[in-house]
């Protein structure tokens, strides 16, 4: 009898009346503009430039070149979609918003010139921004490269441990880069053949991989794995490597990560990157698989052991 309660229910799907979708024309004309800009009236937006202009006056008015006045917004002003105007006779842009910071403050602009100084008012979408920065990526990629040069030439000298050449016995590490590398392909991908599709991600964001389409179900699935696997690396290298030993691997392997990113990320722009993620998956996995793994375990410490004997660890003889 329990099975059969949980699982029938009622649901009452109301009464279906012939004039459910007798919207007014504005109402239609605002679900028109929010399937093509995924915007609409009362949504907010948060000031990212050093400052924004906004006119007092009519759109008409200032296309008729009359005088207007001008009111600054200012960085990390938080404004809200108070209307918005198609004025078909302006040759710059024929969408004109009105945004208001509060009662006092409220004007107009151009869609164009609002949505280079503005992002969407989400957490999600400020991290979007900021991993977009075109400048911003280019400053990353020299930092990184020159970090992992660095980190790599100094674990080398040392002999120390390094994802994919000498790494400790885990598997973990080289699932993390290479999840890294298909997101950033992934994420790529969708922007170069679904931009519309993040477009409407980034004014509507969410970490629900069940609530939006499969490509970017696929990508946020990739970012959770990211970080359940992230703390599975940490877990095995604090076990496996003493302190300062295991802050140099994870150096590296933050190093390998960062690099794979921008790489990945950059190529599959130009169908470069699909090739190279394959060869990627191919060089990790033969890296992994040739090495020789431990086949016992130490009876006091339970350190790993690549053959019976003396252990490593603690002294303690294995037979």
């Amino acid at each position: 009898m329990l099975p059969l309660l949980l699982l029938t229910g009622c649901y009452n799907r109301g009464q279906l009346s012939p004039d459910a979708w007798d919207l007014t024309e504005q109402q239609l004309d605002s679900i028109s503009f929010y399937t093509t800009h995924h915007y609409t009236q009362n949504y907010n937006f948060q000031v990212r430039a050093d400052s924004m202009p906004i006119i007092l006056q009519l759109p008409a008015e200032a296309l008729n070149e009359m005088p207007v006045d001008t009111m600054m917004v200012y960085r990390n002003d938080h404004l809200v979609v108070a209307d918005i105007k198609m004025v078909p006779a302006d040759t710059i842009d024929s969408v004109w918003v009105k945004v208001a910071r509060d009662q006092l403050t409220f004007g107009w602009i151009h869609e164009h010139d609002m949505l280079l100084a503005v992002s969407p008012d989400d957490p999600i979408s400020e991290f979007i921004d900021f991993f977009s920065d075109a400048h911003l990526l280019i400053f990353m990629a020299f930092i990184v490269v020159v970090t992992a040069a660095y980190v790599y030439r100094k674990q080398i000298q040392r002999q120390a441990k390094l994802v994919h050449f000498n790494d400790i016995d885990s598997f973990y590490p080289s699932l993390l880069s290479l999840l890294v590398a298909s997101s950033a392909t992934l994420y790529s991908s969708i922007q170069l053949f679904g931009p519309e599709k993040w477009r409407h991600f980034y004014f509507h964001p969410t970490l629900n991989p069940f609530a939006v389409p499969t490509s970017l179900g696929l990508f946020l699935v990739s970012v959770w794995a990211i970080v359940i696997v992230a703390v599975a690396v940490l877990d095995d290298v604090r076990r496996q490597l003493p302190f300062g030993e295991a802050i140099l691997y994870l150096l590296g392997l933050g190093a390998t990560c960062a690099v794979a990113y921008i790489m990945f990320s950059v190529f599959t722009l130009y169908y470069i990157g699909y090739p190279l993620l394959v060869a990627y998956y191919v060089f990790a996995l033969w890296s992994y698989f040739r090495r020789p793994r431990p086949r016992y375990q130490c009876g006091r410490c339970g350190g790993l052991l690549y053959h019976k004997g003396t252990c490593p660890h603690c002294g303690a003889m294995n037979e």
